[in-house]
């Protein structure tokens, strides 16, 4: 978790972090320890920036459009009675990665790091594609090219077709001997960020192995795949990734350039401008200043009125 504050006329304050999760349980996402970090660190922050109040808070939060209840239920009250807080925002984390990387513009939007999600809008509903965990979906996304390339190094230690012996041999070099590989990996809690730790490697063998760069093409098809599906089918919208695996270089860079043109011929292909922290704040900053022109969605962007002190 990040958050910074911020008022008109002036730039956000310096961001402050919790390097603990937020909790999930059969509620989905618990308010209540969200609230046990946000607060402390939103009292500290505005102490330090000269606030004697927050009028208005922006969450993005990953897994909002399905696992939110509970936070759409009990975050704005909560809010209102620790802080005063009139307006709070709720915002699933690939809308402030979209708001990040394009502003209130039309287009699509690929947040892609261990997962991968597609928000598109025509700024008059909100599309998005995958984002489905690394079990069911995230096609293209970091955890899926790790395990691709694990895949590719298992397949070279076993000797069937598909193999890799680079790969097989980055793998041995993290993870160890490859038939102890399983009982690492399967009870791991945090398996997509293993699985995506190995992305480094199969982009490093992508320059000289056919197979480690036929995984980041097949990435690359996936990521183009999801921006299509959002994407407005009007106009000529942008179209933008964002996430760690933007900065992997020209082994998926270039691939997925061919794909998004041969996809998307009308949109036009931008570098991001900022990450989901950014576009938190420029949520916050077009809300208070009566600015705010991106569509309501139930479950994925919504705008409470509380009753703040």
């Amino acid at each position: 978790m990040r958050a910074v504050v911020g008022a008109p006329g002036r730039a956000p304050s310096a961001p402050r972090e919790s390097r603990e999760p937020v909790r999930t349980g059969t509620r989905g996402i618990d308010p209540g320890h969200l609230l046990e970090q946000l607060l402390p660190m939103t009292r500290a922050l505005t102490g330090e920036y000269g606030l004697d109040r927050v009028a208005a808070v922006v969450v993005g939060a990953a897994g909002l459009a399905s696992l939110g209840d509970a936070l759409r239920a009990e975050l704005p009250g909560a809010l209102a009675r620790e802080l005063g807080v009139r307006t709070v925002v709720l915002a699933a984390d690939a809308v402030t990665a979209y708001v990040g990387a394009l502003g209130p513009r039309p287009g699509a939007v690929v947040a892609a790091g261990t997962g991968l999600i597609a928000t598109g809008t025509d700024l008059a509903g909100w599309r998005r594609a995958d984002g489905w965990g690394h079990l069911l979906g995230d096609c293209g996304g970091g955890a899926w090219i790790g395990r691709a390339g694990l895949e590719a190094a298992l397949r070279a230690f076993d000797g069937r077709d598909g193999g890799s012996a680079a790969l097989r041999a980055c793998a041995e070099e993290r993870f160890g001997p490859l038939p102890g590989l399983p009982g690492l990996l399967y009870p791991r809690t945090d398996r997509p960020a293993v699985l995506a730790s190995f992305v480094p490697q199969v982009a490093d063998c992508a320059v000289h192995d056919p197979v480690a760069a036929g995984i980041l093409r097949a990435a690359a098809r996936h990521i183009a795949e999801s921006a299509a599906a959002v994407c407005p089918t009007s106009g000529e919208p942008r179209v933008a990734l964002t996430g760690g695996l933007s900065h992997l270089g020209d082994p998926l860079l270039v691939p997925l350039a061919e794909e998004l043109a041969r996809r998307l011929p009308r949109a036009r292909q931008v570098p991001a401008e900022g990450d989901p922290l950014h576009g938190a704040v420029r949520v916050a900053s077009d809300l208070v200043s009566g600015r705010l022109t991106l569509p309501s969605d139930e479950r994925m962007f919504s705008v409470v009125h509380t009753k703040g002190d």
